[in-house]
């Protein structure tokens, strides 16, 4: 059963995430628990932050997991993202020490709970960050990772599958599908 939604300030929120080991998303006051993954969703997260961790090895970019917390004060709106990537310093928001708000990349493993969340309301909370240039969604099901790539003011979506490569123009990355995808148990 879903834990429901609290309601206090962003300083009451930061209280409670140093409390508790469970993570909760910040929406303009609304507090919400995260659910857990799947094995599928927590393999993919994992293999997704080692290819672009080994893509950006002496590049002045660092990745984070899904404990890096992003914080989007133009909606006052903080979440954690399974995988983001900051490249030079990180910023800080001005109302938490631990919140990041300059990522250039941002990754989600779509599940069944969140895929409409993170398409859609999510989504248009993370179009407000100004440092963010792609924007990365990564299928559980089915081979299919979707780019979607801020090109002016327009967001511009590229979908790819197995035997292509996704092409981070952000931070100069061109990641297989396919090498995404391998499971080495699976034969």
């Amino acid at each position: 059963m879903a834990e429901p939604a609290l309601r206090m300030s962003y300083a009451e929120y930061l209280a409670l995430a140093e409390q508790v080991e469970v993570k909760h998303e910040f929406i303009d006051g609304l507090v919400v628990a995260m659910a857990g993954g799947t094995i599928e969703h927590s393999r993919l997260i994992a293999r997704m932050g080692y290819l672009l961790q080994q893509a950006l090895e002496g590049k002045p970019c660092n990745v984070f997991s899904s404990d890096g917390r992003i914080r989007i004060e133009a909606t006052n709106r903080s979440t954690y993202p399974d995988v983001s990537v900051v490249c030079g310093a990180v910023t800080r928001a001005s109302d938490d020490p631990d919140g990041i708000t300059n990522p250039v990349l941002l990754v989600e493993v779509l599940s069944d709970t969140t895929e409409k969340d993170d398409r859609g309301s999510k989504f248009a909370h993370y179009r407000r960050l100004p440092s963010l240039r792609e924007y990365v969604l990564v299928a559980q099901d089915a081979p299919t990772v979707e780019v979607f790539r801020k090109e002016g003011e327009l967001w511009v979506l590229r979908e790819h599958g197995p035997g292509e490569e996704i092409e981070l123009t952000s931070i100069g990355v061109v990641i297989s599908v396919d090498r995404l995808y391998v499971d080495p148990t699976r034969g």
